[in-house]
């Protein structure tokens, strides 16, 4: 047999498990260990704990009495009187807890209310309409972004003194109307669910600005609506410099100022102390919860997925 003729046997294959890794090839990698399934899971139940526990806590001491509270564990039930101990809440003086539950509900409730809007026809505005300086304005705005909020405060009081505005319901709601972080996320909003081209064909239909926004733009943001009226409510309804010193009549005050203020006058009345602070403590968290589960179902992308054809 001539060498032409010779057959060549072909190279076995080498099995994927011993072939050498390539460059960018992610097989045979090892995981860093800190991005392990065991440390992650870890890190994710100690986050709940860290939330869950103090909430809990707060639960169970609602419902007990001064002794109890005392003589038994933190996590350990007693006699429940949770009853009792909101009678007395919502009782004492007068009712006065009540009614700063409707001053917050005021303050945070209708001023976040109004303030999401705001920010929504402001960032809707600024995305979809062209007038001088524009960006330069948008630029403010961001500024805004970056400066917090209690270096404003004591600005603020200056100027609502000079108006005549301190110790009043419109000194504590309406400072809290702007919101620049609400205008920039009302336009990355209305960048990317309201689409021109869906403006446009109403516009050729007959359609004015105003009924373009209300009828095609806003249902389009509500779930930026939702997600900007959420953090003012909870701004809002935690506030507690600016309140702390624009009001001085305890009538006015919200109900974290007021609980704040209960703390410093019976403090050593420890028969008050329990049902008005830990009960008043816990029925203060409740609009919060029932805020973010009522407004969940809002926060899902994609909802103008396939508008556009």
């Amino acid at each position: 047999m001539s060498p032409s003729q010779t057959l060549t046997r072909p190279p076995t294959a080498t099995p994927a498990a011993d072939r050498p890794a390539r460059p960018g090839d992610r097989r045979g990698r090892a995981m860093p260990p800190l991005l392990s399934k065991g440390v992650v899971n870890g890190v994710l139940i100690a986050a709940m704990l860290w939330t869950i526990l103090p909430l809990s806590w707060l639960v169970i001491a609602a419902t007990k009495g001064y002794a109890d509270l005392y003589q038994t564990g933190g996590f350990e039930f007693a006699r429940v009187q949770l009853w009792e101990n909101l009678v007395e809440l919502f009782t004492f003086s007068d009712g006065l807890f009540l009614r700063w539950l409707l001053n917050s509900f005021l303050y945070a409730g209708v001023g976040a209310l109004v303030s999401s809007m705001i920010s929504i026809l402001a960032g809707y505005a600024f995305d979809k309409f062209r007038f001088p300086g524009k960006e330069r304005w948008f630029g403010l705005v961001l500024l805004g972004v970056l400066v917090p909020a209690a270096v404003t405060t004591v600005p603020l009081y200056l100027m609502a003194s000079d108006l005549g505005l301190t110790n009043s319901f419109w000194g504590v709601f309406l400072p809290g109307l702007a919101s620049p972080f609400g205008v920039y996320l009302g336009r990355v909003f209305s960048q990317a669910y309201v689409p021109d081209e869906l403006l446009e064909a109403t516009r050729v239909d007959g359609a004015g600005e105003l009924r373009t926004f209300w009828q095609i733009a806003f249902p389009l943001l509500r779930p930026a609506f939702a997600t900007l009226f959420l953090f003012g409510f909870t701004g809002g309804w935690n506030a507690f410099f600016m309140p702390l010193l624009m009001l001085s009549d305890h009538h006015l005050y919200p109900v974290g100022l007021g609980l704040f203020m209960w703390r410093e006058m019976i403090g050593t009345d420890q028969d008050l102390y329990h049902p008005l602070l830990m009960t008043g403590s816990l029925v203060a968290i409740l609009p919060l919860i029932v805020a973010f589960f009522s407004l969940q179902r809002y926060w899902k992308a994609g909802l103008t997925a396939g508008a556009v054809k």
